[in-house]
């Protein structure tokens, strides 16, 4: 097994009239920075899109061979019986963190707290996202429409329906993966090809009613020879480039990428690291890249 290095991954995908990760202690509205008007998203919400994806499409779906272990799954796998929680989860896999780190590719990403009768194990993730933000501020819109049933079976008028949501976020990711708890959870770099995959295709395939406009734009990649170093947030060197107000943005061909600070950050470098665009829109023009 190759050496995991350390290696720090820019994510971009924007959405389009939709809600990208609402708040439910707040009407499920999408989640806005009150001081900088930016659209906020949580990590967790990112994490969420790679584990359905990999579950859904690439095979993660085997209980104790090949898994998910952030999911849902049925006591005995009868829906009649309910939820599992998390110390069930555990027993499935004898209460073992070798037996869960084998099978289960989210835990050696994004570690996990496996309970355990008495106690509990603790995995720090190699893999971790700060908050997504959008690089530009958004406009929260109030939608109402007419549902699809009635309230009550006797009544006669259809039911309202109320949502929230942005005509337009493009949102960055910034994210690292540490090569010291690598070790810890055994990540191999087929995993972290699976994590790229998760992102990128996993994002394609959100087609939920709020999030049916999900398009990838940019997933970058920058790996370090030398141990521990890494720049930090990505994201703070680019920004978008347009003629129009922040809120009045709606497309991704409305403003391109300013990559110039990005690049110049990465060649003023002692040791020149391994710079890879695992995929790119050609919807987004990038400058000075």
């Amino acid at each position: 097994m190759s050496e995991i290095k350390r290696t720090e991954i820019l994510f971009l995908y924007d959405v389009q009239n939709g809600n990208p990760n609402g708040d439910p202690s707040d009407e499920n509205k999408p989640r806005i920075d009150e001081e900088t008007g930016q659209n906020i998203v949580t990590d967790v919400r990112l994490k969420r899109t790679v584990r359905d994806y990999l579950f859904n499409y690439e095979g993660y779906n085997q209980d104790g061979v090949k898994d998910i272990f952030v999911r849902q799954t049925f006591v005995d796998k009868d829906p009649e019986k309910g939820l599992n929680d998390g110390k069930n989860r555990a027993k499935m896999y004898k209460n073992s963190a070798k037996n869960v780190l084998e099978a289960c590719i989210d835990v050696r990403l994004f570690g996990a707290v496996i309970p355990l009768d008495k106690s509990s194990i603790t995995l720090t993730g190699p893999v971790q996202f700060k908050m997504g933000r959008s690089l530009h501020k958004v406009q929260m819109q109030y939608i109402k429409g007419t549902g699809a049933f009635a309230s009550k079976a006797k009544d006669k008028q259809q039911t309202f329906r109320e949502e929230y949501i942005l005509p337009y976020s493009f949102i960055a990711f910034y994210g690292i993966i540490n090569e010291n708890a690598a070790r810890h959870t055994r990540l191999t770099n087929e995993d972290i090809e699976m994590l790229k995959k998760g992102l990128w295709n996993g994002t394609k395939q959100l087609i939920t009613r709020s999030k049916m406009e999900h398009n990838p734009r940019l997933l970058l990649t920058v790996t370090h020879e030398s141990p521990h170093f890494f720049i930090g947030e990505l994201d703070k060197y680019i920004k978008l480039k347009t003629e129009m107000r922040d809120e009045e943005l709606r497309n991704v061909t409305d403003f391109s990428l300013d990559m110039g600070a990005l690049k110049a950050r990465i060649n003023g470098l002692k040791q020149e690291p391994k710079v890879e665009i695992y995929d790119h829109d050609p919807l987004l023009v990038l400058e000075e890249w």
